[in-house]
């Protein structure tokens, strides 16, 4: 097999053990809630504590923590999770928990380190080889949560959570042994001269996966939420999270195929946002549609329409294999991994503001929030026509910059 193509392979496989492993909390939950004498209001703060991390991780990308190996900074990406994961059996507290819950949504920066790998590897193959290794974090999702149900009877709660992080570090001795190192360079000369944070294409850029991940991050809980009140079982509310999943992995695959397909057409810096445009506009057209008959199934407590509906709302995620390779695509050599952390930032800024909005808007009534969040596929859309007039970073300072 081409080296490249199997390090996209250990990538992914790397990713389903960052994201899945961490599913144990979920798993756990009745356990977790008995040993710290909690109540399910406490147990949601590590939720709302973990997706804020995912949020203050890409800060941590305009730090010298992920200069120099690119191997020692995916394994400090990892050891966010792991370590944690670790501790949380000993935490003396619930508010220690909550803690380590922050600190493990700093994993989500393995994201941007493999954007920068695969810049390296691919030019017209990026969005396929970013899909493939996204979707980790979904099969990490659907593969967790059955796998965490086996650990925890066979070796407790406490047990599975140890067992996560030998499974966690064991995937990551077996990566880092087949995987090549190179540099990841910050240059300062190229920082002080060229500020990503003050380029409006930045903005307008990363908040183009902004409406996705508003979506993606608020769906599942509310969904949960939502199909108990209508007396929905257990079963059907992890069913429906589960094909969720499946369906966004497929989705992150399929569309990163697409992605490949127009970008080798034309592999000019023009040519490859045009088609990182173009696949991200059809995904959220057919999320879209999949939100209309979702919003239909969940006022008219239709299970069955709503199982259907996930099939196309995961296309969602079909823009994030192209998002996620726009910024080697479109800025210089020298700046192009800060610019992915920073695209990062305003994207996942979603991530700490949207579960509370739209219980908010529940609060007001089920249908405002159902319509707040099928209309964010049309805002994402907006925002794509309005970036596709914008002049690139790389057609103003040139490629080496």
């Amino acid at each position: 097999m081409d080296r490249r193509w199997r390090s996209v392979l250990l990538d992914t496989l790397v990713m389903t053990a960052g994201f899945g492993t961490l599913t144990m909390m979920a798993v756990a939950k009745p356990d977790v809630i008995a040993h710290f004498g909690i109540d399910d209001n406490a147990y949601e703060w590590q939720h709302i504590a973990y997706v804020f991390g995912l949020f203050i991780a890409f800060l941590l990308g305009h730090t010298r923590i992920y200069e120099g190996s690119f191997k020692r900074s995916v394994a400090i990406a990892l050891s966010w999770a792991a370590i944690a994961q670790a501790l949380i059996p000993l935490a003396p507290n619930w508010y220690v928990v909550v803690f380590l819950r922050f600190i493990q949504g700093f994993v989500v920066t393995l994201v941007p380190l493999f954007s920068t790998q695969i810049a390296h590897f691919f030019v017209a193959e990026r969005p396929f080889a970013k899909g493939i290794v996204l979707s980790g974090i979904f099969w990490g999702g659907v593969f967790g949560s059955m796998s965490a149900k086996y650990a925890v009877a066979s070796f407790g709660w406490k047990g599975g959570f140890w067992v996560t992080v030998i499974i966690m570090y064991a995937v990551l001795a077996l990566w880092w042994v087949l995987t090549e190192d190179f540099e990841i360079i910050h240059r300062s000369e190229g920082e002080a001269r060229i500020n990503v944070w003050k380029m409006p294409f930045t903005w307008v850029l990363g908040f183009t996966f902004f409406p996705a991940l508003w979506v993606i991050f608020t769906i599942i809980g509310f969904s949960a939420s939502l199909g108990y009140s209508m007396g929905w079982t257990k079963e059907h509310v992890a069913t429906l999270s589960t094909s969720l999943n499946v369906s966004k992995a497929l989705w992150s695959i399929g569309m990163g195929y697409v992605g490949y397909m127009l970008s080798r057409k034309n592999p000019s810096a023009k040519g490859l946002f045009r088609a990182i445009v173009q696949v991200m506009i059809f995904s959220y057209a057919v999320a879209f549609i999949g939100l209309l008959v979702y919003g239909k199934a969940m006022l008219a407590g239709n299970y069955t329409l709503a199982l259907a509906s996930v099939v196309l709302i995961g296309a969602l995620q079909g823009t994030g294999p192209a998002f996620w390779t726009s910024a080697p695509a479109t800025y210089p050599k020298s700046i192009f991994p800060k610019a992915s952390f920073a695209l990062g930032l305003i994207s996942n800024s979603a991530n700490a503001i949207a579960p509370t909005v739209t219980e908010i808007l529940a609060r007001q009534g089920t249908g405002l929030a159902l319509a707040e969040l099928a209309l964010m596929p049309i805002l994402g859309i907006l925002t794509l026509l309005a970036v596709s007039r914008m002049r690139l970073p790389v057609e103003e300072l040139g490629d080496a910059a």
